[in-house]
């Protein structure tokens, strides 16, 4: 454990300026509130957050930063208060320890909540301050360095498994590519031991192949070919971490020797122009696999990475990586954010280099559920990258299986509410379409398109699913309080009397709702039912429930402008269509079921479901039908049905041939205008020689 005086020296050393006093009092408040406090290794755990500390020191923070290592968990676990913390050491240190601090004790009603409310609550501190994600960073670097010393074997693999799932994937978006390998190969250590040892001992047999150190063979070949040539180069070389390569024999299926990369090696030159030419000298001596080069430096990663990546064939008959970087490069690669965060100069927000923060921070508002959350986060922080470019040059990082949608989210909300298709590279193609590396993306708006659910079938970004997804809620929200208004109008109408002006109101306060909204939706719902609501606008009306009490029929309820699935869906048992006479079944908490009044399930309804009279009202969308055709087994048969569609202006949403023999059936969806559109359809088709049958399904 590092002295108290060893920490303050190694502070001063990169920052003469640094607050000595202030990292002395969190050195000596840290011991003493921790006390005789022990950590699972017997260490005392004082120890824990002065390593922190030193971690830290490593990458060149400032004493606030260092201070709020030392004291990041004193809150939660000794006896000191936030407003301690801030009478000591100022209202800055104790934001960040405050950020920092576990967040353990959150009521949770599972797993998934705990773990998506302090990724939530994590986050939001993160995007003030990225400093609270870099004393996390070193926090669970140091847990996972000392995890083999805690005795359930059960806790151990929660936490490699929430490391591998949340903090390693942190760690590389901010460019912190040191810590982020450490962390997975301890975690992979934990949940794969087996692997592991296969994996690690492989590489030794690699790394001794050939006699001696294979590895320093080659490396000084590298140095010797771009000394020689003029270019002064720090070269280091290593076997890739057993993490990584046992992930893409996962991913590729393919074995230990079939690797193409297994060695890695990197030249450290002075500038960019040497990053090129090194790599053209390296080209030139050995063969490069094509597909291996990559141009982080034209096109940076959104974490800011810049380097040059190739794969060549070398001489001593194995394929080797290497990566070619500026020194500016390099401290960036390794340390990311840290590398180069100017607090001194006054910056407390984050930069573009971090602008996926703020796409997380902005799922953080979308996600209704700890399972979205974690889903969306995921998303975001996992994949490979692609790169895009608008038709202005602008580049757009996207992960790879990213499509158009995902695209033009990515640009602007505004802009992937309102796509309809793109061109890319010149060609008009669908929302669906996957992009690829250098792709030219300009995405084709209409004012009248809204994000539709079927989106989030091929949406791979969480920003694009978290915008559909809210869409959607509101959509749902505002089409079954007008649902719930057409069935409060019906209610009201069954009154003995007309209301008074302040009857709404009195009612609300009687149902202990909030607003009129509320009101509506709970109706639609029927988490209040008809007579509760006829009791609270006119106390004693409920008695008749059920009676058109003013004498006055009750009308059909329209459900002209709704959306099908949102606030009602149509039952897949008689699939009814626009002109059907229909009837609703209202239950508690779902959405209403349209059926068709001749549908043969609703002699088996329940007691307790509300019927609802519905009518389609005139004009509005068109619906879907749902057709069983049989047709002759005879060239042409299929022609002749489609056809017969085209010529009724009907058109195809789905064609599923179902069985074939001396018949061919086939389940047709059909759009159609309304049930008259449907039977001048279906009696073309029974005309029709090919056609041996056709009926609703």
């Amino acid at each position: 454990m590092l002295r108290q005086y060893e920490l303050v020296e190694r502070v001063k050393r990169y920052d003469p300026d640094a607050d000595e006093a202030l990292l002395n009092r969190a050195y000596v408040f840290s011991m003493q509130a921790h006390g005789t406090q022990k950590r699972a290794s017997g260490d005392p755990y004082f120890s824990h957050p002065i390593e922190v500390a030193g971690i830290l020191t490593d990458l060149r923070l400032d004493d606030e930063t260092i201070a709020t290592a030392i004291l990041h968990d004193t809150i939660e676990d000794t006896v000191a208060t936030p407003e301690e913390i801030q009478s000591k050491f100022g209202p800055a240190v104790a934001r960040l320890v405050d950020g920092v601090t576990k967040l353990s004790k959150i009521e949770a009603q599972s797993e998934n909540e705990r773990a998506a409310e302090n990724l939530r609550k994590f986050l939001l501190a993160m995007s003030d301050d990225i400093r609270v994600l870099l004393v996390k960073l070193a926090d669970r670097l140091h847990n996972m360095r000392t995890l083999h010393h805690i005795p359930n074997p059960e806790k151990r693999r929660r936490i490699a498994r929430e490391t591998m799932e949340i903090y390693a994937p942190l760690a590389e978006r901010v460019g912190m590519y040191e810590f982020m390998r450490e962390m997975q190969t301890l975690a992979f250590r934990e949940l794969e031991p087996d692997a592991y040892d296969s994996i690690s001992a492989r590489l030794q047999q690699l790394k001794d192949g050939g006699g001696g150190d294979r590895i320093a063979r080659i490396r000084s070949g590298i140095t010797h070919l771009l000394q020689k040539n003029g270019i002064k180069a720090e070269v280091s070389g290593r076997e890739k971490h057993p993490y990584s390569i046992w992930r893409k024999m996962s991913e590729r299926h393919i074995s230990f020797e079939q690797l193409s990369d297994v060695m890695a090696f990197r030249a450290v030159v002075a500038d960019e122009p040497e990053c090129y030419r090194a790599l053209g000298l390296l080209h030139q001596r050995w063969p490069m696999v094509p597909g291996r080069f990559k141009d982080f430096i034209s096109t940076p990663k959104r974490n800011g990475y810049r380097s040059l990546h190739t794969s060549v064939i070398h001489s001593e008959k194995v394929r080797i990586e290497v990566q070619i970087r500026s020194q500016e490069m390099h401290l960036q690669a390794e340390y990311g954010l840290a590398a180069h965060w100017a607090y001194k100069q006054g910056a407390s927000n984050h930069d573009g280099q971090s602008a996926w923060i703020r796409d997380l921070v902005e799922i953080l508002d979308n996600a209704e559920s700890p399972e979205e959350l974690l889903e969306h986060t995921r998303m975001a922080m996992y994949h490979d990258r692609i790169f895009a470019f608008t038709p202005k040059g602008e580049l757009i990082q996207l992960p790879k299986g990213a499509t158009v949608i995902d695209f033009a989210y990515a640009v602007h909300s505004d802009l992937g509410d309102q796509a309809v298709g793109a061109k890319v590279n010149s060609r008009v193609v669908p929302l669906r379409t996957v992009l690829n590396n250098g792709d030219q993306v300009q995405v084709l708006r209409s004012q009248a398109q809204h994000p539709d659910p079927a989106w989030l079938s091929f949406a791979g970004t969480g920003k694009a699913r978290a915008a559909v997804r809210r869409f959607m809620r509101q959509k749902e929200r505002d089409e079954t309080i007008a649902i719930g208004r057409k069935i409060y109008d019906e209610i009201v109408a069954r009154l003995p009397a007309p209301l008074g002006a302040a009857a709404m109101g009195e009612a609300l306060k009687r149902l202990k709702l909030h607003d009129e909204a509320a009101l509506m939706e709970a109706i639609a719902r029927r988490t209040v039912d008809d007579a509760t609501v006829l009791d609270a606008l006119m106390p004693g009306a409920g008695r008749a429930n059920g009676h058109a009490a003013n004498g006055r029929a009750r009308d059909a309820i329209s459900i002209q402008g709704l959306t099908p699935g949102v606030a009602f869906h149509l039952a897949e048992c008689c699939r009814p269509v626009r002109g059907d006479r229909i009837v609703g079944l209202r239950r508690a908490g779902e959405s209403i079921e349209v059926h068709a009044i001749d549908c043969s399930t609703l002699a088996d309804v329940d007691a307790d479901t509300d019927w609802l009279d519905l009518s389609w009202t005139a004009g509005g969308e068109s619906s879907v039908a749902h057709l069983r055709v049989i047709l002759k087994n005879e060239p042409g048969a299929l022609g002749v049905m489609a056809g017969i569609f085209g010529q009724h202006g009907a058109n195809i949403l789905n064609l599923k041939l179902t069985t074939r023999d001396a018949f061919h059936t086939y389940e047709v969806d059909l759009e159609v205008d309304d049930n008259q559109h449907l039977s001048r359809i279906l009696a073309a088709l029974r005309a029709a020689d090919a056609v041996s049958s056709a009926e609703r399904a």
